[in-house]
């Protein structure tokens, strides 16, 4: 949700207007914006058998994905309760592909049980899949491709000492286990880590695919994962998703020539779908200067929107209520009895107490990575949608965070 260009502008009394209606903090999410990144992608990759998994762990959100539903995006889930609320939003069992990581085999089973797409990222649990479904159940296998790319480390998930994917250098054992078992592989999958710029860097990565799909014969699919860079701020690189289609459709279309069939080309963005689309609207609580800095407190932190602290994330921040104030220099920081700072040394329009401030991009891993720490409640989600403001969650309750609690005494 970018408030510093013309229309935006235009629209901040519509954000101060969501703000008196439904309070601070509030996660403002705009439908216009996530529709249009949905037709950036389907623009970008003119392929047939194109399907878009939305990676719902960035925004899990119902009504979010009812909308990817309307918009014919499918999802990717990496958790039962996940892929259940995909069953809730309308999906059919077999648009929901089902990735975890790790889990006890029981998870995988009652995946399998509900019907889900199966994803498996590890050999012990290929081996046991196969003992106990042969080939009656197909399954996808996440590949670990050992590429090394994406922005902060943390969130690079495709180098040789992830955890995430088998290893390609395990590929001997994947089809010895295929081989006994007579396991129905329909998918090939990878996901190399998150903002990824480089259009040489994906194309590295299909070309590993490529190589290991030809050992399986009936693959449906191949899953390029997801991880494209949007802009957090002016100036940022982002990926040339034009450029990647005019390289990837056609070496696709020369493979799928080599295999014999005509393959679905599947994708699971997250970030891309839903991160620009979204702001963390706070008000500012307490201006505070010292000799050193000027340091304003909001009323949200660390446990509403942890990516700036977990993983040095940049955000841009707008005073909504301010928008023409003289350019001050200050810190942005949380309620959070921890260091839970938004942004350092940061040049804002002035902010006075009761300010409304946009925290942009804030429209995956916010509110999904949220938590009750210090016993705050979690804020309220509304949806911009056809030129008006719904409330899409309440903001939770003490009587939320006790429900669960047992008094023992």
């Amino acid at each position: 949700m970018t408030l510093r260009d013309n229309s935006y502008l235009t629209r901040i009394k519509t954000l101060e207007a969501a703000c008196q209606t439904y309070g601070t903090p509030l996660y403002l999410y705009d439908a216009d914006k996530i529709v249009a990144q949905i037709n950036k992608l389907k623009n970008a990759f003119d392929w047939p058998g194109l399907k878009i998994k939305f990676a719902m762990k960035a925004l899990s959100n119902l009504s979010i994905i009812k909308l990817m539903k309307q918009n014919g995006v499918d999802i990717d889930a990496v958790s039962l309760f996940e892929a259940e609320t995909g069953l809730l939003a309308g999906y059919q069992p077999q648009q929901i592909m089902y990735t975890p990581s790790g889990v006890k085999f029981e998870e995988i089973v009652a995946g399998v049980d509900k019907g889900f797409q199966i994803n498996i990222d590890n050999l012990p649990s290929l081996i046991k899949f196969g003992a106990q479904y042969g080939n009656s159940v197909p399954c996808c296998i996440r590949i670990n491709p050992h590429i090394k790319a994406g922005g902060n480390y943390k969130i690079q998930t495709g180098h040789k000492d992830s955890k995430f994917g088998i290893s390609l250098l395990q590929i001997d054992e994947i089809k010895a286990a295929v081989e006994k078992y007579d396991i129905h592989i329909n998918g090939l999958h990878m996901h190399t880590g998150s903002e990824i710029t480089e259009v040489d860097t994906y194309m590295e990565g299909a070309a590993v695919l490529f190589k290991l799909a030809k050992k399986f014969k009936n693959l449906d699919f191949i899953d390029f994962g997801g991880g494209f860079k949007i802009a957090y701020k002016e100036g940022d690189k982002t990926t040339d998703m034009e450029g990647l289609g005019k390289a990837l459709v056609p070496a696709f279309a020369e493979f799928c020539a080599e295999y014999g069939k005509e393959l679905q080309m599947w994708f699971e963005p997250g970030k891309f779908l839903v991160s620009e689309a979204g702001a963390l609207l706070v008000e500012a609580s307490v201006v505070k200067n010292t000799p050193y800095s000027t340091f304003i407190s909001v009323d949200s932190g660390l446990n509403h929107l942890i990516r700036p602290m977990m993983y040095d994330a940049y955000h841009e921040i707008v005073n909504v209520s301010n928008p023409a104030g003289e350019i001050k220099n200050y810190n942005v920081v949380g309620y959070i009895c921890e260091t839970d700072t938004f942004a350092w040394d940061r040049p804002l329009n002035e902010v006075r107490p009761g300010d409304i401030l946009a925290i942009e991009n804030a429209g995956a891993y916010g509110f999904s990575m949220s938590s009750n720490y210090n016993s705050r409640p979690r804020p309220a989600e509304a949806l911009l949608i056809d030129g008006e403001v719904k409330l899409i969650r309440k903001r939770e309750t003490l009587e939320d965070i006790l429900k669960n609690q047992v008094d023992v005494f």
